[in-house]
């Protein structure tokens, strides 16, 4: 069973080039972040007509969260179960698929240290722990994939040496991150690969791309049931490549089901 994590950036100017990884890829459950569409414009019907149930939720130009299925969608939830009030913004969709619980999240940028947006960023990751206590338990078999905006550590960026003032790399970010995986959950990716350099954005700018200036933002998040059953895992560069790309490249998980 493959399970992939996709920062889309934008899926209307994008569906081209999703049609053509979910044909090549063929994942059997896609998270996507950024979808920038209301719940009325998502191509349900489309991704329909190539297998794939659909749960999105939306808020027209911004943000936007969905999960694709080919193993079934049961007990969809949009939003935070934590008894808050509801997030203003479009950035969690929870679903079991499969008999798998998945959670497609888009986590705030941030902005700068110190923003208001910085400390949405922060509060959000906590009601992202709340959320999980709330629904699972440690040792379900769980994953929570999607843009963190977060570094979990510097072989995660290209730059590790500049100013850590920016978002993305700070002490409270990797912390909120951290608090996650002493909760149970575990960066699979890094769970295979020790080496730096191996990055999931990179900016459209001044050929970041080739330059291999990027960072490693989009995650998958398992509990350890489900990583004892993963055997391959991946970020697929060339779907950063060619005609107008994401500057998002997918990253999947294949575990034994």
């Amino acid at each position: 069973m493959r399970i992939a994590t996709w920062n889309v950036n934008s899926l209307n100017a994008r569906m081209e080039r999703v049609d053509e990884w979910l044909g090549y890829a063929r994942p059997d459950v896609l998270l996507m972040q950024e979808t920038k569409m209301s719940e009325d414009q998502f191509p349900h019907d489309h991704f329909a007509a190539l297998g794939y149930e659909s749960v999105h939720s939306g808020e027209g130009r911004w943000n936007g969260v969905a999960i694709l299925s080919s193993v079934g969608i049961e007990e969809p939830y949009k939003g935070f179960a934590d008894g808050g009030e509801d997030d203003p913004e479009a950035r969690i969709v929870s679903a079991i698929c499969g008999g798998i619980k998945v959670s497609s999240v888009y986590v705030p940028n941030g902005r700068e240290v110190d923003h208001d947006h910085y400390r949405y960023k922060l509060s959000w990751m906590a009601r992202l722990k709340g959320h999980l206590e709330e629904t699972c338990e440690p040792d379900d078999l769980l994953l929570v994939g999607g843009d963190y905006n977060i570094c979990p550590d510097d072989r995660d960026v290209w730059d590790p040496e500049n100013p850590i003032s920016r978002t993305h790399v700070t002490k409270k970010e990797r912390d909120s991150l951290a608090a996650l995986e002493r909760w149970g959950l575990v960066d699979v990716f890094r769970e295979f690969y020790e080496d730096d350099g191996l990055f999931s954005w990179w900016d459209y700018r001044d050929g970041a791309f080739h330059k291999k200036m990027g960072l490693r933002i989009d995650l998958l998040m398992a509990s350890q049931s489900l990583l004892k059953r993963a055997n391959f895992c991946l970020v697929d560069r060339t779907a950063r490549k060619g005609k107008k790309p994401s500057d998002h490249a997918p990253v999947f998980v294949d575990v034994d089901h």
